[in-house]
């Protein structure tokens, strides 16, 4: 759910009942991970009357989501590429 808000947000800042209407989880869950997310650094937030407005702490947050991406994709193109390969070997037996 952490990554899921952070990536919300590299869209830019939004209102926690835009964030709920985007990730179906109770309220107080949502707010618990903002929580984590605020304390780590990870996002900001500020008030707008009755609305709090979250938004990523700073761009290289979605430079790290992105260099993430990046690894997990390139992880998942080694395994299938072995995967294969096993397959391959295992019909020439």
């Amino acid at each position: 759910m952490r990554v899921r808000v952070l990536e919300l947000l590299q869209d830019g800042p939004r209102a926690v009942r835009d964030l709920l209407h985007e990730i179906d989880v109770e309220p107080s869950n949502l707010s618990q991970q903002l929580a984590v997310l605020r304390r780590a650094g990870l996002v900001a937030s500020s008030r707008e009357g009755a609305l709090v407005i979250y938004m990523l702490s700073t761009t290289d947050v979605a430079d790290l989501l992105a260099a993430g991406r990046r690894i997990l994709a390139s992880v998942l193109d080694d395994r299938d590429g072995l995967r294969e390969q096993l397959r391959l070997e295992g019909t020439s037996r």
